[in-house]
Formats: structure tokens, C-alpha cells, sequence
């Protein structure tokens, strides 16, 4: 999260993209730094998909997080 933090005080927009068991480890961490990071989820597992699975992935959400970049 601190890497995002970093990129967006450079005027960067960044958003954090993780599998939804993690919705409230990101939320915690985020309050116990103090940062408003930008997060979007995407289903899990992630590790045991194929490229043609993440492509199709990445298709889902790709306006979700392109929304998120440009608010």
C-alpha cells in the first residue's frame, strides 16, 4: 500500500487490485496507516488461473478500475 501512497502523492493515479478474501486486510491496513488507497477486487483464486482466465478477468473489471483511476 505504501508503494500506491507513494505513486499518487506524485500525482499518479494508482488503485490496488486484489481477490476478495483480502477486502478486509486491505481495509485494516489501510486504517492502521492512515492511507485512502483506491481498491478494486477481483474474484478468487487468482494464482491457479490460466493467462486466458486472468484476460477474461482483467475484462471484467477493467472499467471498474479505469473508474477508479479517473474519479
Amino acid at each position: 500500500m505504501h508503494d500506491i501512497d507513494d505513486i499518487e502523492r506524485r500525482g499518479i493515479p494508482a488503485v490496488m487490485i486484489a481477490s476478495t478474501p483480502f477486502e478486509d486486510a486491505a481495509q485494516k491496513q489501510a486504517d492502521a496507516l492512515g492511507l485512502d488507497i483506491a481498491r478494486v477486487f477481483v474474484p478468487h483464486p487468482v494464482q491457479d488461473r490460466t493467462d486466458k482466465e486472468m484476460h477474461e478477468m482483467a475484462d471484467l473489471v477493467f472499467e471498474k478500475v479505469l473508474d477508479t483511476l479517473t474519479r
